[in-house]
C-alpha cells in the first residue's frame, strides 16, 4: 500500500458521502425498485441539487496506457470532485461492479466510491457497497 491508502478518508469526503447516502435513500423511498438505471441517476441528481451537493454527471475519464490516452469511460456521478458514485439496477452488486469502481478510483487518484443498486426492497444495506482504494 502507498502512504495515501494508509491515511483515513478525509472528513469532508466522509461528510459528502453521508449526504449522498441520504439522497439515495430518499430517491429509493420515493421510487422503490423497478425503474431503469437512468431514472434513478436523474432522480439522484435532482435530490443532490435540492441538497446543494456539487456533482458532475456522466463525467468522462481517460485511461492512460503506455503514455497514451484512451477515452471512452464515463462515471455516473463524481460528487464534490472526490467521491465516485455508480448507480445500478441489477439482481445483486457483483464483484465486477466493485472492480469497475476500483478502476475509476485508481484512474482518478481518489479513495472513495459508492455503488447503489436500486433494484432492492431496502437500499441500506442491501443495495449499497462502499469501495475504498
Amino acid at each position: 500500500m502507498n502512504e495515501k491508502q494508509d491515511e483515513p478518508i478525509p472528513a469532508d469526503v466522509e461528510w459528502t458521502g453521508r449526504r449522498v447516502i441520504g439522497a439515495a435513500i430518499s430517491v429509493h423511498r420515493a421510487l422503490g425498485p423497478g425503474y431503469k438505471e437512468s431514472i434513478y441517476v436523474e432522480a439522484l441528481c435532482i435530490e443532490l441539487n435540492v441538497r446543494e451537493v456539487k456533482f458532475e454527471r456522466e463525467k468522462p475519464i481517460t485511461v492512460m496506457y503506455r503514455d497514451r490516452a484512451i477515452p471512452g469511460q464515463r462515471l455516473d456521478l463524481l460528487v464534490g470532485g472526490a467521491l465516485v458514485v455508480e448507480c445500478k439496477v441489477v439482481e445483486a452488486i457483483a464483484p465486477l461492479h466493485t472492480r469497475q469502481v476500483t478502476s475509476y478510483l485508481r484512474t482518478l487518484n481518489l479513495r472513495l466510491g459508492f455503488i447503489f443498486n436500486f433494484n432492492v426492497n431496502v437500499l441500506m444495506p442491501d443495495g449499497f457497497k462502499r469501495v475504498v482504494l
